[in-house]
């Protein structure tokens, strides 16, 4: 069995716990047992129980986020002894994107991260998705068993190991169900609504730019509406208006026209939450769409809602 041990920062505790739910599988299934400090218990020796957790792991996964990059802990202690025990062979190191940030200049940086093309979790549409592939990942780069005797694989690696190794067999079942208030809702939900117009900018700019006889117009009408246009050789061909708000009175949603003031919607996302976090679901009212089912991210309702509006140039 092999110790998979977290190195992340507290601000992505959110993402470090999907993280261990993807690993259940392999949990279950006795080939790795996993390890971050919220395995601690009061009046443990914290930097010596975690320097020996960290001196026995297998595998060490890098959550790499700027709130990790930025923090001198995973910086100078955590990710330091993780490239020195890497070099020596003594453990694999994976550095697994959280979320955009400049770290390829970093000593890890030289290591293939995942998910695939190291691409942030948060930046793909469907975090099931992303969590799936990061998790296929880490399966595919576990050590290969290695003849000793189980009770050498059993013991403590040295005598700073934290008490709780001592206290004889327990489960890693230990995560508690969350619950998310109106307010981190509706946090949320205006986080989400922002992203979505700047995607909707950014992208209009790049679609003008790569083709020829191709026009765009994005208006922020006020805090909650913006409308995007794109014309073909002078023609409007797709107009839509998205709506923070709207005809439902709550989430985002999507309509087929740029007259933001009209109660017509296509599509809404809105928020729901599992035991772990905050997501978006749509309603599914588009039609040849299935994605009601999907824990979107704001980059996938994102998505959604730009496939829908560029959809008639595609054609």
């Amino acid at each position: 069995m092999a110790t998979v041990f977290f190195s992340y920062s507290h601000k992505d505790e959110e993402l470090r716990d999907r993280l261990e739910v993807a690993l259940t599988t392999m949990k279950r299934q006795g080939l790795i047992e996993a390890w971050h400090d919220r395995r601690l218990r009061a009046g443990d020796d914290f930097d010596k129980g975690f320097k020996a957790e960290l001196e026995r792991a297998d595998v060490i996964l890098l959550l790499v986020s700027p709130d990790f990059i930025a923090s001198d802990y995973c910086h100078d202690v955590e990710m330091a002894r993780a490239m020195e025990r890497h070099e020596r062979g003594e453990a694999r190191v994976i550095p697994v994107i959280l979320r955009p940030c400049m770290w390829h200049p970093m000593p890890f940086g030289k290591l293939l991260g995942i998910p695939r093309d190291g691409l942030a979790i948060t930046r793909w549409p469907d975090l099931d998705e992303a969590f799936l592939d990061v998790a296929q990942r880490i399966l595919a780069a576990l050590p290969k068993p290695v003849a000793a005797p189980a009770q050498a694989r059993l013991a403590p690696s040295t005598a700073g190991a934290p008490a709780a190794a001592a206290n004889g067999p327990r489960s890693s079942n230990l995560r508690l169900k969350k619950t998310f208030s109106e307010a981190d809702r509706d946090r949320f939900l205006t986080d989400a609504f922002e992203f979505i117009a700047r995607f909707f900018e950014g992208s209009l700019t790049e679609l003008q730019a790569r083709n020829d006889g191709i026009e765009t117009n994005f208006r922020r009408l006020d805090a909650n509406r913006f409308t995007a246009v794109v014309y073909r050789n002078g023609t409007a061909v797709s107009r839509c208006s998205v709506v923070l708000g709207g005809m439902l009175g709550s989430g985002i949603s999507y309509s087929a026209n740029d007259r933001a003031e009209t109660n017509s919607l296509n599509e809404n996302l809105r928020v729901e939450a599992d035991d772990q976090g905050l997501f978006l679901r749509s309603l599914g009212m588009s039609s040849m769409r299935n994605n009601d089912e999907r824990k979107l991210t704001p980059e996938g309702g994102a998505e959604l809602y730009w496939v829908m509006l560029i959809e008639r140039l595609q054609r």
